[in-house]
């Protein structure tokens, strides 16, 4: 009886998290679509142009169209293309960008797994992507592919090393790589007033991770075409555009969370209004930025992108952790 009731409570565990996981998927796949959609609309404002306005009322079911052509359009695949490599690679680039969501706190009790390493796992897990872009940049059998792929993985982990190195301060400050502890912390100050610098390198830093302009190098039209996924077509091709919006998804989280306090308030006074309020706006407020960005900046030359990373932002990131640092050490009173 009691081993019933054990297999019981497993199978009802197990499937409370499968249930949760299908939940959190439509969500994600919700944002996309009308994150596609909001940036079609807000650059179109921008620019002095109209945007989707045809499909659906104001143009709501557009995206929900384009979606449906990419599904119903053929998968083609090159003839000397490597069969294997070229179908593994759309899900080594999507599955990363669904997992990492595991371990975002959106509120105090919205959260899938609390481990203590979220910090290490987001990165670790983000880095798989790499191999994604540059299997599908090998197994297409083109030479625009290949150098797409070299092109973007160069990009990816140049601008990954700022990255990280701009969250060690929080890090510092907080004590901890546990996602919840560095929101928790935020209770009384923001990351982003004593972590502003690191805050400013880890959004430049984050837009080449993400490769959304001005560092979309990979889809140079003048010289490489679509980039890696150029020979891609029909859902693989989805699935390529799909990991570049749930990591956007992912990476508004991780800001959120890492600099703007997550789900606290702006203001105790403020604090009646529930946390996954202040969690969708100030996410929002990230997501926006990412269009406004699109919409008024223009593409570097791939020279100036590897040089940035390496002589700016990195020299940046490195004198962000020693400042915070010595002043942790000054108000530890290691000086004296």
């Amino acid at each position: 009886m009691r081993e019933l009731l054990q297999q019981t409570t497993s199978l009802w565990n197990v499937s409370l998290f499968v249930i949760a996981a299908v939940v959190l998927l439509l969500v994600v796949l919700g944002f996309v679509t009308y994150a596609i959609y909001f940036e079609r609309k807000v650059i179109g404002w921008m620019q002095l142009r109209i945007g989707p306005n045809r499909v659906g009322p104001l143009g709501l079911l557009q995206t929900v169209a384009d979606v449906a052509k990419l599904l119903l359009k053929e998968d083609t695949r090159p003839k000397h293309a490597d069969k294997a490599l070229f179908a593994l690679a759309p899900v080594l680039a999507y599955a990363p960008s669904f997992a990492v969501l595991a371990i975002m706190p959106f509120t105090d009790k919205i959260q899938f797994a609390d481990i203590g390493i979220g910090v290490l796992y987001y990165v670790a897990l983000s880095g798989i992507t790499v191999l994604g872009v540059i299997t599908a940049g090998w197994a297409s059998n083109n030479k625009y592919s290949l150098i797409g792929g070299l092109r973007a993985a160069a990009q990816m982990i140049s601008y990954e090393v700022p990255l990280v190195m701009s969250i060690v301060g929080v890090v510092l400050l907080t004590g901890s790589m546990n996602l919840r502890e560095i929101v928790e912390a935020q209770t009384d100050m923001w990351n982003i007033i004593p972590q502003f610098l690191g805050f400013v390198v880890f959004i430049i830093a984050a837009q080449a991770e993400l490769n959304r302009s001005p560092f979309d190098l990979p889809e140079a039209e003048s010289e490489l075409v679509a980039g890696y996924h150029v020979e891609y077509s029909g859902f693989r091709f989805a699935m390529f555009m799909l990991s570049e919006y749930v990591y956007m998804f992912g990476m508004g989280s991780l800001v959120t969370i890492l600099f703007l306090g997550g789900w606290l308030p702006i203001h105790p006074a403020l604090g009646f209004i529930p946390g996954i309020v202040w969690f969708i706006l100030k996410f929002s407020l990230y997501v926006f930025f990412q269009f406004w960005v699109r919409a008024t900046m223009p593409r570097l030359r791939v020279d100036q992108l590897m040089s940035f990373a390496w002589k700016c932002l990195l020299p940046l990131a490195l004198f962000n952790i020693l400042l915070t640092a010595v002043v942790i050490s000054y108000q530890h009173g290691m000086f004296q």
